[in-house]
């Protein structure tokens, strides 16, 4: 009986130590759409947060400790992304570079406040995320209100005179945008020819292309995804349209090419200055093309999310405080891949903001 109490024990101490052992790692998640039609945007997530925490606990860590990473699949759903929040809660997590889609990551903000945990998005751009988002709450990419500036100056200036439809596929994301470039380009003496939601995930748009045709539209301006706008634009050429496609960040991946062809010709979207040409990401951007991997669209936003938080959990001497935590980020400078960052008040990035770039050939560059 002794033996067995003694065997128990020794049992006990052990999985004590395991699990001490275990939780030794400082828990952090990115999460996003690792499946579904905009999983090209989750996969470059995967493989930021990836190098990232691979690069930091090569360094020695955070305070001394290894980050360990969590990956969350929300296929850029409301509901799934505060299942997916919930999950992460009871994994210990201290820290989310996440989610991808504004629809996921603000309602899943809400489940981050209430637990303490900090959040940074590398790609949510609807301004309701940081304007209602709490102390905790940060992104590294720019705002819908600032892209949609450059969108609606571009639409009243460059084409002046043509008619412009605007669309957005009806997400927090797409609408949000369509309706900031609205507003711009209405300010700046522009008056759209049509404005209408489309359905993300169909397949055919013949029945929209042909209504945009008999409207002799000369612009489509999208506020939505890669897969929706390479669809229309391949169906405007179908038809014989030679009309002009601008979009949004959305448009940041090499599948948009794989939807459209020749057809991508000459697609114009804005997005934030290209940190593969940062003389200061040269060293990981040849890790990651080392790996076959093109650091492209939110690969490098997501990488820089890690790294700030991690340069602020050193400066706080803590990781998992949320208000030092907190109060680190909102007071900090961080050098990163995308430059030298901060936060503002809001926790939204001081970073340069939005330019154009054209897609050319197979592949995007700037204008």
């Amino acid at each position: 009986m002794k033996k067995l109490l003694l065997t128990s024990c020794v049992l006990s101490l052990g999985l004590m130590f395991d699990a001490g052992t275990a939780m030794a790692d400082i828990q952090i998640a990115t999460a996003g759409p690792m499946t579904g039609q905009y999983a090209s945007f989750g996969a470059q997530m995967k493989a930021g947060a990836e190098q990232a925490v691979a690069d930091i606990n090569a360094a020695g860590g955070v305070n001394g400790e290894m980050l360990a990473l969590n990956i969350g699949d929300d296929a850029c759903d409301p509901k799934q992304a505060v299942a997916v929040a919930n999950q992460m809660v009871s994994k210990g997590i201290v820290f989310m570079a996440g989610h991808f889609c504004s629809g996921s990551s603000i309602p899943a903000s809400a489940v981050y406040k209430e637990e303490g945990i900090i959040q940074i998005s590398p790609a949510s751009t609807n301004p309701k995320f940081t304007d209602e988002g709490g102390p905790n709450i940060f992104r590294t990419c720019g705002r819908d209100d600032q892209q949609g500036l450059v969108a609606g100056a571009l639409l009243a200036g460059e084409f002046a005179g043509k008619n412009v439809a605007i669309l957005h596929d009806k997400t927090a994301y797409g609408k949000g945008l369509a309706d900031e470039t609205l507003a711009a380009y209405e300010a700046a003496g522009g008056k759209p020819a049509m404005y209408e939601a489309i359905t993300a995930g169909e397949k055919d748009y013949t029945a929209l292309v042909s209504k945009l045709k008999e409207a002799n539209i000369d612009v489509v301006y999208l506020g939505g995804y890669h897969t929706e706008a390479g669809l229309i634009v391949r169906q405007m050429r179908d038809q014989g349209m030679k009309t002009q496609m601008v979009s949004g960040d959305a448009l940041v991946t090499n599948e948009y090419w794989s939807i459209t062809g020749d057809a991508g010709e000459g697609t114009l979207m804005t997005f934030s200055p290209d940190p593969r040409k940062n003389p200061g990401a040269a060293d990981v951007v040849k890790k990651f093309k080392d790996k076959d991997i093109e650091p492209e669209g939110y690969v490098l936003y997501t990488y820089a999310a890690i790294q700030a938080w991690a340069q602020a959990a050193s400066k706080a001497g803590t990781a998992t405080d949320p208000e030092a935590m907190s109060k680190s980020l909102h007071e900090g400078t961080f050098n990163t891949v995308l430059g030298d960052l901060s936060f503002d008040a809001k926790g939204d990035v001081t970073l340069p903001g939005y330019v154009w770039y054209v897609w050319h050939n197979g592949s995007y560059d700037y204008r």
